[in-house]
C-alpha cells in the first residue's frame, strides 16, 4: 500500500515531470510513493478534475504546464483545496524569457513534435527489443516490418538496424519442429520478409555460436543435413504464404535493410 501519491499534471504526455519526480524519489530509501501521470490537461475542466483527484488522495501535484493561464489557474485551485503544488516549468520559462527577450509560445507537446524523429526511433528500438526472437507475437500487427527465418540467418541484427531508422521491426524464428505463431498469418503478408542463406554459410554461423556457448562437439543444430532441412521448411513456408524473400548470403546488413524497406513500401531513405 502506497503511503503517498504524487500527481504529474501536464499538457503533453507528462514524461519530463514523471522523470523529475522519480529522480527525486530515488533519493529516499524505503518509501512508498505512487507516481500518477495525468497527461493532456489542456482545459479548465480537466485541470479541475486533476486538482480534485489530488485533494481526494491527499497527494501533491508536480506540474509542467506551459500554458501560463492554466498554470495560474492550477495554483489558485490548489490553494483553495489545500493541495501542495510544485511548478516545474514556470520559473524556467520566466528566466529564459528574460534571457532571450521573447515570451514563450505556451504550446503543449511542442518538444515532442520538434523531436518526432528521435521519439519514433526510441519507440521503434523498444518495440524491436520487446519483439525479438518470437516474443510477444500477439502484437505483430503493430509492427512495420516482420522478419522471419531459421536460427542464425541474422534476424536480430537486421531488426535492430531497422529500428535505428525508425521502423518497428519484429522477428519470428522458424524451426521444423515448431508451429509458427498464428498471428504471423493474420497480418498483412506484404510486411513480412523471409530471410534465407546458403547452407554452408549457415553451418559456419551455427558452429561459431556453439563455440561461443562452450560446446565444441557438432550437434544436429549445426549439421549440414539438418540445416538444409530447416531452410527447405522455411522456403516452403515463404512460397506457400507468398512472403517476399531475401538471400542474405555475403550481404551487409545495411544493404539488406534497404531492400527490406523497398519491399514493404517504405519511403524513408537509409543513411550512408
Amino acid at each position: 500500500m502506497y503511503s503517498a501519491e504524487v500527481f504529474i499534471v501536464s499538457g503533453g504526455i507528462g514524461a519530463s515531470g514523471e522523470q523529475l519526480a522519480r529522480t527525486a524519489l530515488a533519493q529516499f530509501a524505503d518509501v512508498e510513493v505512487q507516481v500518477t501521470t495525468l497527461p493532456g490537461v489542456r482545459s479548465d475542466d480537466a485541470l479541475c478534475r486533476a486538482v480534485e483527484r489530488a485533494a481526494a488522495a491527499g497527494g501533491i501535484i508536480l506540474h509542467t504546464l506551459v500554458d501560463e493561464r492554466l498554470r495560474g489557474l492550477l495554483k489558485a485551485m490548489a490553494r483553495e483545496r489545500g493541495v501542495v503544488e510544485l511548478d516545474a516549468i514556470g520559473p524556467v520559462l520566466d528566466r529564459i524569457a528574460a534571457l532571450v527577450g521573447q515570451q514563450p509560445l505556451g504550446a503543449p507537446g511542442r518538444y515532442r513534435t520538434l523531436r518526432a524523429d528521435y521519439f519514433r526511433r526510441v519507440e521503434a528500438i523498444e518495440y524491436a527489443v520487446a519483439h525479438d526472437d518470437g516474443r510477444n507475437c500477439h502484437q505483430l500487427n503493430l509492427a512495420d516490418i516482420v522478419i522471419v527465418g531459421v536460427s542464425r540467418v541474422g534476424k536480430t541484427p537486421l531488426c535492430m538496424f531497422l529500428a535505428m531508422q525508425g521502423y518497428k521491426a519484429a522477428n519470428v524464428p522458424l524451426a521444423v519442429e515448431v508451429e509458427p505463431p498464428a498471428k504471423l498469418f493474420q497480418i498483412d503478408r506484404r510486411k513480412v520478409i523471409g530471410l534465407t542463406l546458403e547452407p554452408e554459410r549457415l553451418v559456419e554461423y551455427r558452429r561459431e555460436r556453439q563455440q561461443r556457448l562452450g560446446s565444441a562437439a557438432p550437434t544436429r543444430y549445426s549439421e549440414l543435413r539438418e540445416i538444409a532441412r530447416d531452410l527447405e521448411f522455411a522456403d516452403e513456408l515463404f512460397r506457400r504464404r507468398r512472403f517476399a524473400t531475401i538471400d542474405v548470403t555475403s550481404r551487409p546488413v545495411e544493404e539488406t535493410a534497404s531492400d527490406v524497406v523497398a519491399l514493404v513500401g517504405g519511403q524513408r531513405q537509409f543513411a550512408d
